[in-house]
């Protein structure tokens, strides 16, 4: 491939370079594109800044360059498209077409913008420069919280433990702890009964005492107390005085007599 100085010597190069020789000085861009009332220039400068676009795109797109002029390049495509863009408002106000907003998006799709940051783009290698990869990675969205009727559909009897006896593994433990329980208490009542210890000194005193009649020591003497189970009873207690059998027929026939005296005999 030729190098640029060799094709600045070919015939064609020297023969442009005289024609623009003899018409004067060469036909540069205005600074200003408001400068430029013909339509047709402004069309000529517009596709001149198109084509320094491309090449320096391609020339991004290479980052073996170096980080300095990367950026360099990066903030030159910048600011021809800038540049392009108020060319374009002022083919718009010539009365020509409206490329901004009919026109193909083509070097806005080459490029990413930084959120926030006016329109600024990074072209090719000047993504993965040190410091600008860090500003296109986006947070992770934050877990979306489930709603109060989400939450409710996953809560069931088993949730409240209604169905932990359907699994047939409590129940048999449950039944053996008991079993172990009863067992720890009646070698705790042998070993109390083994030492002579009284049992009834350990039952709480009842708050409501009753005057009851007194048992025969006769039937006392002859319940069997062998039994821990009976001593680990629940004992009911009656509050009111209970009467005997013997008290309710007393009370029987002294009414019967009454009775029998108001019959026959009278008040008097």
């Amino acid at each position: 491939m030729a190098r640029n100085a060799e094709k600045a010597m070919t015939t064609l190069a020297r023969w442009r370079a005289a024609k623009e020789a003899e018409t004067g000085a060469k036909d540069r861009r205005p600074y200003l594109a408001s400068e430029c009332s013909e339509l047709p220039k402004c069309e000529k400068y517009r596709l001149e800044i198109i084509r320094e676009i491309s090449k320096k795109v391609t020339q991004i797109q290479n980052a073996g360059l170096g980080e300095f002029r990367i950026r360099d390049l990066n903030d030159e495509i910048n600011k021809l498209l800038r540049e392009k863009r108020h060319w374009e408002n002022q083919i718009s106000a010539l009365g020509g077409p409206h490329y901004r907003r009919y026109g193909p998006k083509m070097f806005d799709a080459e490029g990413r913008e930084v959120p926030g940051n006016r329109g600024y783009k990074y072209f090719g290698a000047a993504k993965d420069l040190p410091g600008v990869r860090e500003l296109f990675e986006q947070e992770p969205p934050a877990p979306q919280r489930k709603t109060r009727a989400e939450l409710m559909k996953d809560i069931d009897a088993e949730y409240y433990g209604y169905r932990d006896d359907d699994d047939g593994i409590l129940i048999p433990l449950e039944e053996k702890a008991e079993k172990l329980a009863i067992q720890k208490a009646h070698l705790e009542w042998k070993e109390k009964k083994a030492n002579n210890e009284n049992i009834e000194d350990e039952i709480e005193e009842d708050i409501y005492p009753v005057s009851a009649p007194t048992p025969d020591k006769s039937d006392n003497a002859s319940k069997d107390v062998s039994d821990p189970m009976d001593m680990l009873a629940p004992r009911f207690t009656a509050h009111v005085p209970v009467p005997s059998q013997k008290d309710i027929e007393t009370a029987l026939l002294k009414k019967r007599k009454q009775e029998l005296l108001d019959k026959y005999v009278g008040e008097d």
